[in-house]
């Protein structure tokens, strides 16, 4: 596919650009249940939650319409124990979100309604640049650029932009173009179409340039080579053990995190590999997280097996109901199952 010459200049005119924009999304926007409502509270859940986790992963499994129907406004958010609020954000990992977002319920509540300004809303718990902007722009519908990972390769592809676009120095310039190009009529229409062409036509690899509206403002002659970006840490491999222990009346043993980044939540008691070297491998479990390969190795525990006094004896009934880090659920779950 030979891709279009670039016939304009976006920056010397933008009105043409974000025309275009506006004209493709009228015709091709999709319908996501966070564009129906202009609720700040809703936005900002819908955004959290998309930082981490893919957009069919968030409607498939209904992610985003639990967690409303759970939390529906800043005040029920905020009064929250954490027992219910990481059970109705399981699956999506990342659990230091979803405190933020009860820290940020709890700052609206107290100043009585949601900030509309920049800077205020930077004020809240968790809240960056990226997220205050796309608060203004999706439920005020305010002036307000936008830069994700979609954006960031329309962008770079638009100028041509050869640095890297995660440094520090490379985001600075896109923001700085994208503050430049900003749609300050239709600031809703036109960040969601610059995002969805992201996803769509300027995907990553090879774009179909041929259906891009924004083509002829387009400089770059190699789009496939854009965004440049750091080179990713290497994988780390790490193997975990864990037991699977039931008593007499069927209880499960399980434990629950105190660490920082899985808190509050469930798993089946950890060991070292010298500590269940006499015991039988009974299943086997491989995820990625961030930057790990983990390998989960589950033994069948023997009754001598000693237990530590911070693992608890949990009615099979009762495990569907507490928060469960996925990889541990299916483990569970199939263990469950085969019993």
């Amino acid at each position: 596919m030979l891709k279009p010459v670039a016939t304009l200049d976006p920056f010397s005119d933008p009105a043409p650009f974000r025309d275009a924009l506006a004209e493709w999304f009228g015709k091709h926007g999709r319908d996501y249940p966070w564009r129906r409502t202009s609720d700040p509270y809703a936005v900002l859940i819908s955004e959290v939650m998309l930082q981490q986790t893919q957009i069919a992963t968030v409607l498939g499994r209904n992610y985003y319409g639990r967690f409303l129907d759970r939390f529906p406004d800043p005040p029920s958010l905020a009064i929250a124990d954490d027992a219910d609020l990481l059970k109705a954000w399981e699956g999506l990992g990342y659990y230091r979100r979803v405190r933020m977002l009860r820290e940020t319920a709890r700052a609206v509540v107290e100043a009585g309604r949601f900030p509309e300004s920049l800077d205020a809303l930077q004020k809240l718990p968790g809240v960056g640049r990226y997220t205050a902007n796309a608060v203004r722009a999706f439920a005020f519908d305010l002036p307000a650029a936008v830069v994700d990972g979609n954006v960031a390769r329309v962008l770079s592809r638009v100028v041509d932009f050869r640095d890297t676009v995660d440094s520090p120095a490379g985001l600075k310039h896109l923001w700085t173009l994208a503050d430049q190009l900003a749609d300050p009529q239709r600031p809703k229409v036109y960040n969601s179409a610059l995002m969805e062409i992201g996803q769509t036509c300027c995907r990553p690899g090879v774009p179909d340039c041929l259906a891009c509206p924004i083509a002829q403002f387009c400089k770059t002659r190699e789009p496939e080579t854009l965004p440049v970006k750091t080179a990713k840490a290497k994988t780390t491999q790490v193997e975990s053990h864990v037991l699977w222990m039931r008593d007499s009346e069927g209880r499960v043993l399980l434990h629950q995190e105190q660490g920082k980044r899985r808190q509050g939540l469930w798993k089946l008691p950890e060991r070292k590999a010298a500590d269940v070297s006499g015991l039988r491998e009974i299943a086997t479990h491989r995820y990625g997280i961030t930057r790990y390969q983990v390998t989960l190795h589950v033994h069948q525990a023997i009754p001598t097996t000693p237990i530590r006094e911070d693992e608890v004896w949990q009615q099979p009934e009762a495990v569907a109901s507490l928060a469960m880090p996925s990889p541990y659920r299916r483990a569970v779950e199939a263990l469950l199952k085969e019993s």
